[in-house]
């Protein structure tokens, strides 16, 4: 669903370090906090005083609470090390919401239907929004993290305490399962969550994670909502540099998603191995 958008400015209530190099930022705007949805994104400026980085960056949205949005982010650069220095009290310029987001009607329409939830490391970002909405509507979400090792792991304890099941995995078995996060879902579905047969699964992450829940919404059956995390420059398709190949052509990242229905993406090794 694709809201109206505007360049607003919010007020930063907090922003805290939660695990190494990840924070989140907690973000008075009535705009953001009554029109955004979860799986859409806000492009924002790191700095007021400054033109290094030049273009805004683009985030998820990773909490919509009444007047308030929460955004998570990584340490990856020169903006967002900026964007971490924020004090509580200043302001933030942010464009948004921007993009379609997740779309709930399959699970809300059947009261049965279970929401598979796949996060891939600082992917759990506008995955909790979703898991909160759903389970704010009594819906069952299982929740499934994956990430390198244990210090990348954020929101166990938020997810359990909306009552979202959780499942962890590490690539170094450093917290919960050895092993790939897809792994584990299939190993769910095919055992415990058979129920989840008539749900959907929903998922963001790097791309590689993205291809495999692809491979998994195929053996299953079970349809697949996921972002694609391209560099969404513009934010509303001027650019056009967040093009995604799809079955059904070009299409943006920004405008057409950045959540997509997985059946009809389409991949080359370069794309899968970024």
């Amino acid at each position: 669903m694709k809201a109206a958008k505007k360049i607003t400015k919010g007020t930063i209530l907090r922003n805290r370090e939660i695990a190494p190099g990840i924070f989140t930022m907690d973000i008075k705007s009535r705009w953001m906090g009554k029109k955004s949805r979860a799986g859409q994104f806000v492009n924002i400026k790191a700095a007021d005083d400054t033109t290094d980085p030049l273009l805004r960056i683009p985030l998820g949205i990773h909490k919509i609470r009444g007047e308030e949005i929460s955004l998570l982010y990584k340490v990856v650069g020169a903006g967002t090390k900026l964007l971490s220095l924020r004090s509580p009290g200043g302001s933030l310029d942010m464009l948004g919401p921007l993009g379609k987001g997740f779309d709930v009607s399959p699970v809300i329409r059947r009261k049965k239907a279970v929401a598979v939830l796949i996060a891939g490391g600082h992917g759990i970002a506008p995955l909790f929004a979703l898991a909160e909405e759903l389970t704010n509507k009594m819906r069952k979400v299982e929740f499934f993290i994956g990430a390198c090792t244990r210090e990348e792991i954020t929101c166990v304890e938020e997810l359990k305490k909306i009552g979202a099941g959780v499942r962890v995995s590490t690539d170094d078995g450093s917290r919960g399962e050895r092993g790939r996060v897809t792994e584990m879902v299939m190993e769910y579905l095919s055992g415990d969550g058979k129920d989840a047969e008539h749900g959907t699964i929903y998922a963001c992450g790097p791309m590689p994670m993205i291809r495999a829940v692809q491979d998994v919404s195929k053996a299953t059956g079970i349809p697949a909502q996921v972002t694609r995390d391209e560099y969404m420059a513009c934010g509303i398709g001027a650019c056009r540099g967040c093009a995604v190949e799809t079955t059904e052509g070009v299409k943006l990242a920004c405008t057409d998603g950045p959540v997509f229905n997985a059946a009809i993406l389409k991949w080359d090794k370069e794309t899968v191995e970024k």
